[in-house]
Formats: structure tokens, C-alpha cells, sequence
């Protein structure tokens, strides 16, 4: 493990690609890409049947890692990552 971050640590449960989560009762499409051999998790969800969306890229090698979310406070998705169950079928 890069960093020992309570974020960082979250994005592991969530698997390579896409997958269903719940968050704040609503149900999200998350996608989630790691690239650059690690140094970079691409995360993207959307709400099924609403507006909203989640979008960041996370540097895990800077620091203890660097959160650049896309067009949206830091906490909406700090708090969407570590809040956020994944649902299994």
C-alpha cells in the first residue's frame, strides 16, 4: 500500500471497473479506473434515476495522496468514498 489513509484504504473495497453503490440512501453507478500502475484511481458514479454525479482523480503516490476532484468540493467526495456501500449481487 502507497498511503495508509482512511480514503485511500475505502477505494479498495470498490473493484476495478464499475459497480452499484449505495450512498445516502440512492443507489450510484461508480466507475473506477486505476492507471499508471497504481499512481493514479480515476473515480466517477452517478446516481441511477437522479442528477447527481461523483468525479475525482486520486494520486496515490504524492504525499499521502492527492484528491483532485472534478468541478466539486473535496469533501463531496471524500465523503461519497467513505460513505458509500458497495452493493453486491
Amino acid at each position: 500500500m502507497m498511503n495508509d489513509t482512511p480514503f485511500y484504504n475505502k477505494l479498495h473495497i470498490f473493484p476495478e471497473g464499475v459497480c452499484e453503490v449505495w450512498y445516502q440512501n440512492r443507489r450510484y453507478l461508480l466507475r473506477k479506473n486505476t492507471q499508471l500502475k497504481g499512481k493514479l484511481i480515476k473515480i466517477y458514479a452517478e446516481e441511477l434515476g437522479g442528477n447527481d454525479f461523483i468525479s475525482g482523480n486520486y494520486y496515490v503516490s504524492l504525499s499521502n495522496g492527492i484528491l483532485k476532484p472534478c468541478e466539486m468540493p473535496h469533501e463531496k467526495v471524500i465523503r461519497f468514498i467513505l460513505e458509500a456501500q458497495l452493493l453486491t449481487a
